[in-house]
């Protein structure tokens, strides 16, 4: 049997309505707010603008640097082209040159070598031969002379021609030999100027330069070496022997006391002297010269001489006769003339200053002339 459940009633009640809230009426914004979203606007806009001014300023900037370096690449571009164009056609040039010259030194050669068998082919007489030789040594000793500034080279050079001569015994020689005795006279009578002696001189003086005393800084004035003490005068009790025994005289004791007065007076004007020294200086410079300035002074006046010792060795005589003048006048200047050292340090300046000259050696043209007038047999 089916149980039938019954389905409960449905009772329809009424749902109560929703209240209905009241809608309250929309706020007004306050007044202020509008122009100041307004303004904020306008200066984001400004700002906007004057950026985007600014980046095409940029980019205008770089387009003019980039045309500018652009026209710059062509212009360099067109320099290298050139120097390209040149370069190949010096290029070209100095092979055709180098052609030339090579053409040019096949012909010497072949010359040369015409030339070298030629003279091979020649046969000169002995005479001949040592006339060339003579000839020839004589130039080289006169290069030799010019170079080193002694007559020596040319002296050796026409004594041992002459020896050479004397051992041929050929009269047709002899007017060689009698030019050549010319030339060694004219020769030897030149003075040239002795440069180790001039050299020696000169570091005599620059060793002397420390010593020698200065006009601003007096030295210890030295005493002169007094006599041995001298044996008392005798009194008149001892002077004579018939008077021993007697009184002194009055005149004995007024002599003593002379004496001792004088050795006082000797010993205090010694005093004063050591003390106070009167010396006339013409030239007012060197009293300006202050202590501490005579140590370079002196280093300055080594210097000079130095100076002129290097000049004289390589026989720079004009920079040594101004290095000698400007010691010369420094040594009579601030220096103490009336010293012994300063004036054989002076004397031996103006020696070097009077030996430190130019001297042209003569020329042997007779001996040259004399040579070429056998060679050619007239």
């Amino acid at each position: 049997m089916t149980d039938t459940v019954a389905s409960p009633p449905t009772h329809t009640e009424p749902v109560p309505a929703a209240p209905v809230a009241a809608v309250a009426p929309p706020r007004r914004l306050p007044g202020w707010l509008a122009p100041a979203v307004l303004a904020l606007l306008v200066l984001l806009i400004v700002i906007a603008l004057v950026q985007a001014w600014s980046a095409q300023q940029r980019v205008r900037t770089l387009e003019q640097e980039l045309v500018r370096r652009q026209q710059d690449s062509g212009r360099q571009s067109g320099e290298a082209q050139v120097m390209a164009r040149q370069a190949q056609e010096v290029a070209r040039d100095s092979a055709a040159k180098v052609a030339l010259l090579e053409a040019k030194l096949a012909e010497v050669a072949i010359q040369r070598s015409q030339l070298e068998d030629l003279i091979q082919s020649l046969s000169r007489s002995r005479d001949e031969n040592v006339l060339v030789d003579i000839d020839a040594g004589l130039r080289v000793a006169q290069q030799q002379s010019a170079i080193t500034g002694s007559a020596e080279p040319l002296v050796a050079a026409l004594k041992q021609a002459d020896e050479r001569l004397a051992r041929y015994s050929q009269p047709r020689l002899d007017g060689v030999r009698r030019a050549i005795a010319r030339d060694i006279d004219r020769v030897k009578s030149v003075g040239v100027a002795d440069i180790g002696g001039l050299s020696i001189k000169v570091d005599e003086v620059v060793r002397l330069v420390d010593e020698l005393p200065l006009l601003a800084q007096a030295e210890p004035r030295r005493e002169p070496v007094k006599p041995a003490a001298s044996a008392p005068r005798p009194s008149a009790r001892s002077a004579s022997p018939a008077g021993q025994g007697a009184p002194t005289p009055v005149g004995g004791g007024l002599a003593e006391l002379s004496d001792r007065l004088g050795a006082l007076f000797d010993r205090v004007w010694g005093e004063t002297r050591s003390l106070v020294r009167v010396n006339r200086i013409d030239n007012p410079d060197a009293m300006w010269l202050a202590p501490e300035q005579a140590f370079f002074l002196r280093e300055n006046l080594k210097l000079r001489l130095l100076n002129a010792r290097l000049a004289v060795l390589s026989r720079q005589f004009d920079a040594a006769q101004a290095d000698l003048q400007s010691a010369q006048q420094a040594l009579e200047r601030y220096f103490d003339r009336s010293s012994r050292r300063t004036t054989v340090a002076l004397e031996l300046v103006k020696q070097v200053s009077a030996g430190a000259r130019q001297v042209v050696l003569p020329r042997p043209d007779d001996t040259l002339a004399a040579l070429a007038t056998a060679t050619a047999g007239r």
